[in-house]
């Protein structure tokens, strides 16, 4: 249950205005009683402290007005102070007491506009444990901060991070204990949902330490990938966050998934980035699998895709190169044009007279299967795959002669092809 439903949203009313004189006070508070915090000559860091302090206030009173608010700004703010912080080689116990410090400051004031607004016993509790609960997701999102940053500085992070995503990609499932276990050991929060980028080529300058927080990167496999926690959500890592890794180099996002199913983010992301580099799919920028699902579904066996070919596209093996591939474009727009002779005019911009007469022809080497309905799907997914597979002549249909099965009547039986 969120601990901000029972705290009256009048409260947020009466907060919103005295905020800068709460951050104010709670600036001065820190300040004066932890030595290490002394340092109004370093404008840059007084900037920073403010702020978080500021954005950890206006989270609280937006989260009492609407307890919807998402906390994802506020946590990756304190993460970064606590990167700072053990940058700046304090210990996690400083910055724990200033925070400490800090939230009592605060909630003094909060008890005085209790006062004022006359709020009942039940509403003061309700309004303790938001508060409580609040500061507790700053200090922890600080203290994953810290830890990770002195983690980084050893080099042991990324020795317990690569050791995470081998458990996370391993042939046999981790269970969710083990996963759990070295997830905290490497200072990785679990994610719900997670997606896998695959990253083409062998360049392996990237500095991984520039990536964003919680993303998991393993540049030495192949392909080179990157685990992107919460993807969907709207603090997730985008492109330029990623790109001191990327660099230019071709890569695919997988689908979101489980994170029990990341194998399959990463199977899916690795076949469409084989497809990028074959030509089949656009290759300018991160190709987003989501964008393409019709296609990696089309691919996943190709082989069979093949077969279905060489079967439902015999009658135009012994048509002449050109004509065959004519032939074949304005069936695949007819197919995707539901029969609309005006829709695949428009498609191929050519004439829709162009277009009756090729769907003559077409008829007179389909026959009815042109009028049966899975004899049409199996007809676009065989001409889909010939139009994405590249130049007309490594279209199924135009095997070597040597090679060509017979061309059987539109209505005869399915023919075997040659092994």
């Amino acid at each position: 249950m969120d601990p901000f439903t029972d705290v009256p949203h009048r409260l947020a009313d009466f907060l919103r205005p005295h905020l800068d004189d709460i951050a104010d006070e709670v600036e001065r508070e820190v300040q004066l009683q932890v030595p290490e915090y002394a340092r109004p000559a370093d404008d840059a860091y007084v900037r920073t402290i403010r702020a978080g302090v500021k954005q950890a206030l206006a989270l609280f009173v937006d989260r009492i007005a609407d307890t919807g608010q998402d906390r994802g700004h506020v946590a990756h703010t304190y993460q970064e102070i606590g990167r700072g912080e053990a940058g700046e080689g304090r210990g996690l116990e400083v910055l724990q007491a200033a925070l400490r410090l800090g939230g009592r400051t605060a909630w003094r004031r909060m008890m005085k506009a209790a006062d004022e607004l006359d709020l009942d016993s039940g509403e003061v509790a309700a309004l303790a444990d938001a508060a409580f609960a609040h500061l507790h997701e700053i200090m922890q999102a600080a203290t994953e901060g810290h830890t990770e940053a002195r983690l980084r500085s050893t080099g042991e992070l990324q020795r317990r991070r690569k050791r995470l995503l081998d458990l996370l990609f391993a042939d046999s499932p981790a269970s969710v204990k083990a996963v759990g276990e070295l997830a905290r050991a490497a200072s990785w929060p679990v994610p719900r949902r997670v997606a896998v980028i695959a990253v083409g080529g062998t360049d392996q300058n990237g500095d991984e330490r520039l990536l964003p927080a919680g993303v998991l990167a393993d540049m030495t496999a192949r392909p080179a990938r990157l685990v992107i926690p919460e993807p969907d959500t709207a603090g997730a890592p985008r492109g330029s966050a990623l790109g001191p890794v990327l660099r230019g180099r071709l890569a695919a996002i997988g689908p979101t998934v489980p994170l029990a199913q990341i194998t399959d983010s990463l199977r899916w992301a690795a076949r469409a980035l084989s497809l990028v580099q074959r030509g089949v799919l656009p290759g300018e920028g991160v190709i987003r699998c989501a964008d393409h699902f019709s296609t990696l579904i089309l691919y996943a066996d190709e082989p069979l895709v093949r077969t279905l070919s060489h079967r439902v596209l015999a009658p135009l093996a012994g048509i002449p190169a050109a004509q065959r591939d004519r032939l074949a474009e304005t069936l695949l727009a007819w197919l995707q044009s539901e029969s609309s002779v005006g829709g695949t005019a428009l498609r191929l911009h050519i004439h829709p007279q162009t277009v009756r007469y090729r769907m003559r022809q077409l008829e007179k080497l389909f026959g009815e299967a042109l009028q049966d309905s899975e004899a049409r799907f199996e007809l676009e997914l065989a001409l889909r795959a010939g139009a994405d597979s590249g130049p007309p002549g490594e279209y199924p249909w135009s095997a070597p002669e040597s090679v060509r099965p017979p061309v059987p009547s539109p209505l005869s039986p399915p023919y075997s092809p040659p092994e």
